[in-house]
C-alpha cells in the first residue's frame, strides 16, 4: 500500500476522531457498533474530501486560468498530507477551531506553491484555486454530516 494512501487514511480517521468523540463523550449511552459505523463512515468521507482536495484546485486552475500546461498532475505527497495527520487533535473542542483552520491553512499554501509549478501559474492565482476548492469541500462534507447527524437523529433514541 502506498504510503500517500495510508496517510490519507489516517488523516481522515484523525479528523472524523476529532469531530466524533466529543460528541460520543456527550452520549455516553451509544452503543458502540453505532459509534464505530459512525467513525468509518465519518473516516472514509474525511479521507475522500482530502483527496480530492488537490484535484479539484487542478480543476478549478485548468477551467479558470489560462495557462500554458495542465494541472492535472497534482497529486499528494507524503510530505504535504502529513500534516493533516494532527487535524483530527486540533478538531477537538478545547483545543479551539483557530489552530485547526490554521493547519489547514498551512497545508493549503503547500499545495498552492506545487499547484504554481505543476499548471505554470502565479502563486496567488493558484493559492485562490487551492481555498476555493478546500471551501467547496468542506461545505459538502458539512452538508454530509448534517444529513448524517439528521439520519442518526430519528434512528437513536435521545436518553
Amino acid at each position: 500500500m502506498s504510503p500517500v494512501i495510508v496517510l490519507l487514511l489516517l488523516a481522515g480517521l484523525s479528523e472524523a476522531a476529532g469531530r466524533v468523540v466529543p460528541l460520543i463523550a456527550r452520549r455516553p449511552d451509544c452503543p458502540r457498533r453505532l459509534t464505530a459505523g459512525v467513525l468509518l463512515v465519518d473516516a472514509s468521507v474525511e479521507a475522500s474530501a482530502i483527496a480530492l482536495w488537490p484535484l479539484a484546485a487542478a480543476a478549478f486552475v485548468d477551467q479558470t486560468l489560462p495557462t500554458s500546461q495542465s494541472a492535472s498532475g497534482l497529486v499528494w505527497t507524503p510530505g504535504l498530507l502529513a500534516p493533516l495527520l494532527l487535524a483530527g487533535v486540533l478538531a477537538l473542542p478545547m483545543l479551539g477551531p483557530l489552530l485547526h483552520f490554521m493547519l489547514f491553512v498551512g497545508v493549503g499554501v503547500g499545495l498552492a506553491g506545487t499547484l504554481s509549478a505543476a499548471g505554470n501559474v502565479a502563486w496567488l492565482p493558484a493559492a485562490g484555486c487551492v481555498a476555493t476548492a478546500g471551501i467547496s469541500l468542506a461545505c459538502a462534507v458539512a452538508l454530509l454530516r448534517r444529513l448524517g447527524a439528521a439520519v442518526l437523529a430519528t434512528a437513536v433514541p435521545a436518553a
